[in-house]
């Protein structure tokens, strides 16, 4: 989700979003008219509308305007919003959380190397995780629980990689995040990340990663062996 669309709403904001998906909106449309979501949220008419306004702009809903009312859905990035304030109250009252997902190694296609030593994603690599990443991703094909709670990633705070492009394409924006690796013999890799291009379509099994070693020989990995990553917030 883009930074704008955050900045774009505020605290009232963010209640009505809430309120919305208390109604249903977050599992799919559900319909209201201003004045009746007024109230629920304590406001004056024209307050309700101001805020579904701007929650539209922001792109955090989607909504119909019909005859007798509208019907109201949150996007992915009002879902994304809503996660990330109920991942903060999970921190205030729980403290620091950290997803363990675990999975086996597998060859990629060799794209990682390609893309990860571009000079306009090394650059900000360099200057926004403070190394420069081994030319190439570690990848992880995950089992199924572990891709559930991958899910819970998108609710924690990522070092942003921005898009660039060059004379001939346009490369896409991605996140990382902190990780520690842990191989089958128990050995540990702390300085790591998970990247995870910010791009619709990917493979919600694989995890890829980054590091300033080559991760297969710092932790003495071949194809097949089962490695643990820890993500703390």
């Amino acid at each position: 989700m883009s930074e704008t669309a955050t900045l774009a709403v505020g605290a009232d904001e963010v209640m009505a979003l809430k309120r919305l998906a208390l109604d249903g909106g977050l599992t799919g449309e559900v319909k209201l008219s201003c004045s009746a979501f007024a109230d629920e949220i304590g406001t004056s008419t024209q307050t309700a509308s101001r805020r579904l306004q701007r929650l539209d702009s922001a792109g955090l809903i989607a909504r119909e305007t019909v005859s007798d009312g509208q019907w109201i859905e949150l996007t992915d990035d009002g879902e994304h919003v809503l996660r990330r304030e109920y991942e903060d109250y999970r921190t205030v009252f729980e403290g620091p959380r950290t997803i363990e997902l675990s999975g086996t190694i597998t060859r990629g296609m060799g794209e990682g190397q390609h893309y990860i030593s571009l000079s306009g994603y090394m650059e900000q690599f360099r200057e926004k995780l403070g190394y420069e990443p081994f030319p190439g991703t570690l990848n992880v094909t995950m089992g199924d629980e572990s891709v559930r709670r991958r899910a819970a990633l998108r609710g924690f705070d990522a070092v942003h990689i921005e898009g660039w492009r060059d004379e001939d394409r346009t490369y896409g924006p991605a996140s990382c995040y902190p990780a520690v690796i842990e191989g089958t013999d128990g050995d540990r890799y702390d300085e790591s990340h998970v990247i995870v291009p910010d791009r619709t379509h990917y493979d919600e099994d694989r995890l890829e990663l980054i590091a300033p070693d080559r991760l297969r020989d710092a932790l003495d990995l071949e194809d097949g062996d089962r490695v643990t990553v820890y993500v703390t917030e």
